[in-house]
This record gives structure tokens, sequence and C-alpha cells, in this order.
């Protein structure tokens, strides 16, 4: 399903623990890391598209997250020629995308980048919200970019440990 103006309508997925530290995905035999994505198939809304992703790529089911906010409009990425399909070439020019900020509820232990027949990672780690985008695919960096920007007013504000001790 791609739009007149060539662009797969696509949801991103911003997973974030109680550090406020995001969740990046290695994909399958290469040296890119990203968030979750997925296309929005027919008849799903944008939200409905991104618990199916996350289940998918994450294997988080809806009871490990909590929506903290999503992007107000589609954020748009080209790809270039030698990144499509062949049978994409012609009409296809990208993705666009609404974007969710999402906080784990969950444990660590209940992601399973095997919950689905055709797994899209084969590592995860937590790094900085605002980790450098190098290990990120270069046409996607603006669009991450972005996306963060936009969504990091969303982020409650992480609880530091305190001492209940007494001191004399």
């Amino acid at each position: 399903m791609v739009d007149r103006d060539g662009y797969r309508p696509n949801v991103g997925i911003i997973l974030t623990n109680t550090k406020n530290q995001v969740f990046w995905g290695k994909r399958i035999r290469q040296d890119a890391w990203q968030f979750p994505q997925g296309g929005i198939q027919h008849g799903e809304t944008p939200e409905q598209a991104m618990f199916r992703e996350l289940q998918e790529e994450v294997g988080l089911q809806p009871c490990h997250v909590r929506i903290l906010g999503r992007t107000r409009e589609w954020m748009r990425y080209d790809v270039p020629q030698h990144w499509m399909r062949r049978e994409w070439r012609g009409n296809y020019r990208g993705q666009k995308q609404i974007w969710f900020l999402l906080r784990l509820v969950g444990r660590d232990c209940d992601v399973c980048l095997r919950a689905s027949g055709h797994p899209e990672f084969d590592a995860w780690r937590w790094n900085d919200y605002w980790i450098e985008m190098d290990s990120v695919i270069e046409f996607k960096r603006d669009v991450y970019r972005t996306a963060l920007n936009e969504l990091v007013r969303y982020l409650p504000p992480v609880k530091s440990a305190r001492c209940s001790g007494t001191y004399r």
C-alpha cells in the first residue's frame, strides 16, 4: 500500500525504560541499529500497527508497555534507489511514519527477538536517549532526530535513588 506520492504508511517505535534509555535493535546480519518499525496494513490504525509490530519484532504485548505520546504529523524519508526492491522501483519513494514513544512497564526479560517466524533483530540494547546516530542507516537519521526531538517532551522525569538511612 503506497500513497499517491509514493510513500508507504509505516509506524516507528521509540521504546524507553525507567531511566529514559531507548531500545535499539541490531538488524540481522548487519552492523546497523534501529528502532522497531513496520508497515501499516490495510484497515489498521497506526496504533494497531504499532502494537502488531512491537509484538512481531520485540515480542512485547500491550500489557508490557504504556503509550507516552505520538508524533502529530507524518514524517517522511526517501529510500535510495540501490536499497529498493526491484518491484518497488517506479512509484515508490520511501516511507511516511507516525512515531510512538512507549514506556516499558514489563521487564527486560519480556523482550523476545524470536517472537515471529521472521525476526528482524539479532541483538538489542538500551542506549541514552540522545545517542549519536552513526550506527543508524544514513537515510533514516533525520527522521530519527525529528521524532526524538518531538517526543522528548513526553518523557517523565527519571526518579533518582535516595538513601533512606539515618545519618549522625
